[in-house]
């Protein structure tokens, strides 16, 4: 049991910048409002968005700014024991670790944003599973570039990220602090 809880702190403690990534546009809203442009530049396919007025440059770069802030922490935290016994890997490239993982994250943001506008989806409506994953997803397919990952990690911070993703949003709905559980 010792060994999966260790294996699942790992797991979480890799993809940390990608969760702050994702928090990142919302946390970042209402600084730097010269850079609230929509990606998309207000331009349709087809009649619809492309990604739709809330993906903004700010966010993609805020989004990319916090994972790289994060995984500079991490190289930061990875010269004391507990935290190099936690890392899966070497935090001496952080900055290119936290720019993949970022840009990954935001990609992948963007990409199920994309495909909910196409199908006609509102932003904020259900998309399970892809609202709890996309930016998981596009994490670790970049990251995966440079830091090669194996499967089973991939599985298991996509299946932690899941959870984590409906437990946090429930929490914080009854909380008051979102307006809806997902």
């Amino acid at each position: 049991m010792a060994e999966i809880l260790m294996y699942v702190l790992k797991a979480f403690y890799l993809i940390l910048p990608a969760y702050f990534a994702n928090m990142a546009p919302v946390i970042g809203r209402g600084i730097f409002p010269r850079f609230n442009i929509p990606i998309d530049f207000n331009k349709k396919i087809k009649g619809k968005p492309i990604f739709g007025r809330n993906k903004t440059f700010r966010g993609f770069i805020f989004g990319i700014l916090f994972a790289v802030i994060i995984a500079y922490i991490q190289y930061l935290l990875f010269m004391y024991g507990f935290f190099r016994d936690i890392s899966i890997i070497d935090y001496s490239n952080w900055l290119v670790f936290g720019f993949f993982i970022g840009f990954g994250a935001m990609f992948g943001d963007l990409a199920e944003s994309f495909i909910k506008r196409q199908l006609n989806l509102k932003p904020g409506a259900r998309f399970v599973p892809w609202d709890q994953i996309d930016y998981v997803l596009g994490a670790l397919l970049f990251t995966d570039i440079k830091f090669k990952l194996d499967l089973p990690l991939f599985i298991s911070i996509i299946v932690l990220s899941f959870m984590l993703h409906i437990l946090i949003n429930h929490i914080a709905f009854y909380l008051k602090i979102r307006k809806e559980k997902w």
